[in-house]
């Protein structure tokens, strides 16, 4: 019995393609700004409780710490990771509507001006930013294909 060889996957000509196209979108200016806003934006919301003046509300200020760093680890790897950056950027889209209803479910008497005015804004943006990013990663990988298929001979 002849044995054949086969290449790792990791060396296949189509997936290495779309890795080196995943690394040209990571470095373009829109990437690196939302990866650089989505780094700001989750620092804010992990700090927002001391920031804003809110930190006496301690289930609140826990909440907002954890969703910081959980949004700004989701992003703010943009850059190294962007083969994944689709389903990322969509759990920071439910950590950024999160941040917008979080004042009226955590426990406690939390739903005060400061911190409802503070967590809708950085919620607002939060989500907005995760929707770029992802609208950015599907409209690279999958726009770019569906670009490149039509006109295919056999496609009508």
């Amino acid at each position: 019995m002849a044995s054949t060889h086969r290449a790792p996957i990791e060396e296949h000509p189509d997936l290495m393609e779309l890795r080196a196209r995943h690394d040209r979108a990571a470095a373009t200016p829109r990437a690196q700004m939302i990866e650089a806003l989505a780094l700001v934006t989750g620092l804010y919301l992990a700090a927002s409780p001391w920031i804003a003046g809110f930190n006496g509300f301690t289930t609140l200020a826990v909440t907002n710490l954890i969703a910081g760093i959980a949004y700004m680890l989701l992003l703010g790897g943009l850059g190294n990771s962007y083969e994944r950056t689709h389903s990322m950027a969509w759990a920071a889209a439910a950590i950024g509507i999160w941040t917008c209803v979080a004042p009226w479910v955590v426990a406690g008497d939390v739903a005060h001006t400061r911190s409802i005015t503070s967590n809708l804004i950085t919620g607002a943006v939060a989500t907005l930013l995760a929707l770029a990013a992802a609208s950015a990663a599907r409209d690279h990988v999958g726009g770019s294909g569906a670009r490149g298929r039509r006109g295919m001979p056999g496609d009508h």
